[in-house]
């Protein structure tokens, strides 16, 4: 058996029975509605004005139909044409009912011509006193009403403002989500690995790897060179390389250009190409270490940010592989200099000059007071993990440089506002009381060695 409502025909029996019962409902909801339309002002001035005039003339009309003797019911026991002047005065304040006030007198005046004797002034008099209080009493509620809907429009785009805002951030912890996936190592950590596997006989697989874990790498090979050509068989792979290809166009622009290069590069060229990257790993001279070929990668992989960190990961991995020959020009110009902190401010100029990636130095200046207390020792255990320190000690100062990584301007605030924060709870004053001086140095692209032999001179000045 079909249920009416199964029933396409019981539907559409039911959908007619409630379309022709509708209108029968309808009534009931027209008083409601008219009553609302008649408790909302109209703010136009010329529907005010015509209010005014219209609804006192209803009253008398109707006044004059009930009691033709008395249409205003001067006499009677309740003045009902008050009603109208006292119903203006609640929709638009005391200027409107006065304004039905004096319809009503210039009414009076009207049927009474030649008895203007006997005009009733208690029965005016009493009525513009009530026509005044409940204009006041309108008015009132009108500006408590303006006042209200203000602050309910501000909440409204407060709530609008808000509303964006939290979606926005909705969406930004999506993306930083996404990316935490799809990168599960921070960038400190990732130079972290390098530094401990630049100098292993693993050091190929291992940075292989690494760029596979935080750049989303799927097949590619890492390949050696010499006089610039490159070897066919890789010294490491991942996934299902092929021998290297010298011919190939983009193998070419990577290895004449010395920069990494990629597919889009090849197509401006018309040139086909079967790596989707090309990058280089290069000495401080410019000598050609190897060449790592990338056939596969996700789409999304591929994009700006992505190869800026495989170039600086490669150039940090391949800067690691001549520590000493890179901490040289600086040992020989500064012999106090600490050897970790020299290779890896020539490390962090290399990469800022060909990754555009920046680092800076913070140079702690302590006076005799604060090396008293032993301050420098204590703030050289608050380094972080990647960060090299220098200590030169003199008898009149002593100075601490923190090289920081990948760090800028903000990231040097930060780290004194660490320290501040440090000072004040276990000294209960501010480095500067404490004697205790910070110098924010940009790492340069160019030769670190002036900026270091500034904190040398600034130790010795």
């Amino acid at each position: 058996m079909i249920s009416p409502v199964e029933n396409p025909a019981a539907r559409r029996q039911m959908a007619g029975s409630e379309a022709s019962a509708a209108p029968a409902s309808r009534p009931a909801h027209w008083p409601s509605t008219l009553l609302g339309k008649l408790t909302t002002a109209d703010l136009r001035p010329w529907a005010m004005a015509a209010e005014t005039f219209l609804l006192p003339l209803i009253a008398i009309a109707l006044g004059y139909l009930w009691n033709p003797t008395d249409p205003l019911w001067s006499q009677g026991a309740f003045p009902w044409s008050w009603l109208a002047p006292v119903i203006l005065a609640l929709r638009y304040g005391p200027l409107a009912g006065l304004g039905g006030a004096g319809v009503l007198l210039l009414s009076w005046l009207g049927f009474n011509v030649g008895h203007y004797d006997d005009f009733p002034q208690i029965y005016f008099l009493g009525g513009l006193i009530l026509v005044m209080l409940v204009g006041e009493f309108s008015s009132l509620w009108q500006a408590r009403t303006r006042r209200a809907e203000t602050l309910q429009l501000y909440l409204d785009q407060r709530l609008e403002h808000l509303v964006r805002q939290y979606y926005l951030l909705r969406l930004s912890h999506d993306r930083l989500e996404q990316e935490l996936i799809g990168r599960p190592m921070s960038m400190r950590d990732a130079l972290s690995t390098l530094q401990e596997v630049g100098s292993t006989t693993q050091g190929p697989e291992a940075l292989l790897r690494l760029l596979a874990q935080y750049c989303q790498l799927e097949t590619a090979g890492l390949y050696a060179a010499v006089d610039d050509r490159v070897h066919l068989t890789p010294l490491a792979s991942l996934g299902a390389v092929q021998p290297a290809l010298q011919s190939d166009p983009l193998v070419q622009q990577a290895i004449e250009s010395r920069r990494l290069c990629h597919i889009s590069q090849a197509l401006a060229t018309q040139q086909q190409s079967r790596y989707l990257v090309a990058a280089p790993l290069l000495d401080l001279g410019g000598e050609l270490y190897g060449l790592l070929l990338i056939e596969e990668m996700p789409f999304f992989s591929l994009q700006a940010e992505n190869l800026q960190t495989i170039n600086l990961l490669l150039g940090y991995y391949t800067d690691g592989l001549s520590m000493q020959a890179l901490a040289q020009p600086v040992l020989q110009a500064l012999p106090d200099c600490s050897a970790p902190f020299a290779f890896e401010a020539q490390r962090l100029s290399h990469i800022r000059s060909t990754t555009g990636v920046p680092s800076i130095i913070v140079a702690l200046e302590f006076l005799p007071r604060a090396i008293a207390r032993g301050l420098p020792q204590q703030l050289q255990r608050l380094k972080r993990e990647l960060d090299e320190y220098w200590l030169i000690a003199t008898p009149q100062r002593q100075i601490l440089a923190m090289l920081m990584p990948l760090g800028n301007a903000a990231t040097a605030e930060g780290y004194i506002q660490r320290l501040e924060a440090w000072s004040q709870q276990n000294g209960a004053q501010p480095l500067a009381a404490a004697g205790v001086f910070a110098h924010v140095m940009p790492l340069n692209a160019d030769s670190p060695l002036a900026l270091l032999q500034r904190i040398h001179d600034l130790a010795h000045g």
